[in-house]
């Protein structure tokens, strides 16, 4: 082609590419107006699915605190570290360097998952240690946030608190009874992520999570750290299977202080065994032997049976009665009610018994509490036994009248003793906290008048000649009742097996607190009540008075036990 005919087609061409760029341009405007217009709201959705993401925001557990606000269970933001399985590096230095730094087995962690999109490689981490694992920038690796429960007093309150498992949920104690008001609600936000599918920015927060109720328990820490240091001294003092001990207000009901051994600590679950956190002051069943007498002398004197200045003839210190023999420790003749108390004497129940209607004493026991559960909401409460007065025979009616033939647990045993502390009427124990004036219901069982003659009675214990002398409180009046019960086994009542009880109330003027202590097996050369159980009440009664400023109605003793020293 010549150069004029190639300077002739120039603008023919010029023109064409004009319009091929043109039409490209028409076609990349309809194009994007479409996309715009009319796929804009799919095409959004898609790339948002590829970025944004709405994740649960997890809510805070409630806190559960003492009488004073103290802190018995609170949640602390911990880390989960997972990985995407699909998305993970197929670096095994990276799989090393992670093994290392959690302490896992990572290959065993994916065995067998490697097709989901979801695995944990360990569970609430310190979110120190999270920041050193996405410090690594491994792909696939990412961190959830969880909240762990603490518990700041360990083991003393482990029974009555209780725990959460791993996913926070309540598993014993007043986090299983009370979960659902513990538990918060989980919120939800919108978050932008990543390649590696780590959250880089928080877009909106779609609904907050709410945090979950505050629990106010009734015992008091310091309490509770005494109860339990002392009942634990006396296990070890006397190598003793068990124990349990409970602290009462006297007026409320509330329990100040409830404690068990052998305990565990919350806080390592590794130590997590059911013969560990079983609960023995609600759940495990005791006869209550000698701790029964003062409602069986109740019973007597409420139903009109005897009077006030009865004697009763316990010589020669057995009775028979059908094929059952009653025995005292030794033969105390003539007793007067107080004496019988003061003994303890076998014998001198049963002829009380013997003397009443088998209603009336069915009706004391049963009123006080005995075979119904005291009602608190602790998960597995029970209920113990009382067989009905119909069913009884003679044998059953007398062993019944010094506390054998029945079962309660050490927290029905210390409920009814409330009775006695408030002038013969029954105030439920409680665990929870209530604002304002209680509507509890009250249960007349006595009369305040027969209430006072056998808390007078019970002083004895712990006076001279008492077996309850080392349960005395310096500076305090203390009524009480020692117990030292034959266990039973396969084969019936062992020989060389005992349950040590005491049970009391003080000051005995004017009853403020109630205390039942509970030792089970005790292997050493005592294992009576009044020597094996009767110090840790004293101990903890002792404390428990001067801590909550309970004036002192016996300034005698308690100026002799000053000048002893």
């Amino acid at each position: 082609m010549t150069d004029q005919e190639h300077q002739d087609n120039y603008p023919l061409r010029q023109g064409f590419a004009l319009l091929l760029l043109g039409s490209v341009m028409v076609l990349l405007l309809v194009r994007g107006a479409y996309l715009h217009v009319v796929e804009g709201d799919f095409l959004q959705e898609e790339g948002d699915a590829r970025y944004l993401r709405n994740i649960e925001v997890e809510a805070t557990r409630g806190m559960i605190v003492d009488r004073h606000g103290e802190p018995l269970a609170i949640s602390t933001p911990v880390d989960s570290v997972w990985v995407n399985p699909q998305k993970f590096s197929k670096d095994r230095a990276d799989w090393q360097a992670l093994a290392q730094l959690l302490t896992v087995d990572v290959d065993k962690a994916l065995k067998g998952r490697m097709g989901r999109g979801f695995v944990y490689l360990r569970r609430q981490v310190d979110p120190e240690l999270g920041k050193r694992v996405m410090a690594l920038a491994i792909a696939g690796v990412h961190l959830q946030r969880e909240y762990k429960r603490y518990y700041p007093t360990g083991e003393v309150s482990a029974h009555l608190v209780g725990f959460t498992n791993v996913d926070d949920q309540g598993q014993e104690g007043m986090e299983l009874a009370y979960d659902e008001w513990l538990r918060g609600e989980s919120g939800e936000k919108q978050v932008i992520r990543d390649l590696h599918g780590r959250v880089v920015e928080d877009v909106k927060s779609i609904r907050p999570p709410a945090p979950g109720n505050q629990l106010a328990l009734t015992i008091d820490k310091r309490l509770q750290y005494l109860a339990y240091r002392e009942l634990k001294a006396a296990i070890q003092r006397h190598k003793a299977l068990a124990g349990s001990a409970v602290l009462m207000d006297a007026r409320s009901g509330e329990v100040l202080a409830l404690v068990n051994q052998p305990a565990f600590n919350p806080n390592n679950r590794a130590e997590l065994r059911g013969n560990l956190y079983r609960n023995r002051a609600i759940t495990d069943l005791v006869e209550p032997g000698s701790l029964l007498k003062p409602f069986t002398v109740a019973a007597a004197l409420e139903s009109g049976a005897v009077n006030r200045n009865v004697t009763i003839d316990t010589h020669p210190g057995y009775l028979p009665v059908d094929t059952h023999t009653v025995k005292d420790f030794r033969n105390y003749g003539k007793v007067d009610l107080t004496t019988l108390i003061q003994k303890s004497s076998n014998v001198g129940a049963a002829k009380l018994a013997l003397a009443m209607e088998q209603e009336a004493l069915w009706q004391v026991l049963s009123d006080v509490g005995f075979g119904e559960l005291p009602g608190t909401g602790f998960p597995g409460e029970r209920a113990g036994r009382l067989p009905h007065y119909s069913d009884w025979n003679e044998a059953q009616r007398v062993t019944l009248s010094y506390g054998y033939g029945l079962s309660a647990s050490p927290l029905q045993i210390a409920q009814s003793y409330m009775v006695l502390a408030n002038d013969g009427e029954l105030v439920r124990a409680r665990f929870v906290r209530q604002e304002g004036q209680s509507t509890q219901e009250r249960r007349v069982v006595f009369s305040a008048d027969v209430a006072r003659q056998v808390r007078t009675m019970m002083e004895s214990v712990v006076g001279a000649g008492g077996t309850g002398k080392k349960g005395a409180v310096a500076g305090y009046r203390v009524a009480a009742k020692t117990g030292t019960v034959r266990k039973v086994g396969r084969d019936g009542y062992m020989e060389d097996r005992y349950l040590a009880l005491y049970a009391g109330l003080a000051p005995a003027s004017d009853p403020r607190l109630v205390m039942v202590v509970v030792i089970d097996e005790p292997r050493g050369d005592e294992y009576y009540g009044g020597a094996v159980a009767a110090p840790v009440f004293s101990a903890v009664m002792a404390g428990a008075l001067r801590l909550l400023n309970i004036m002192p109605d016996n300034i005698a003793t308690r100026d002799s036990t000053a000048g002893s020293h």
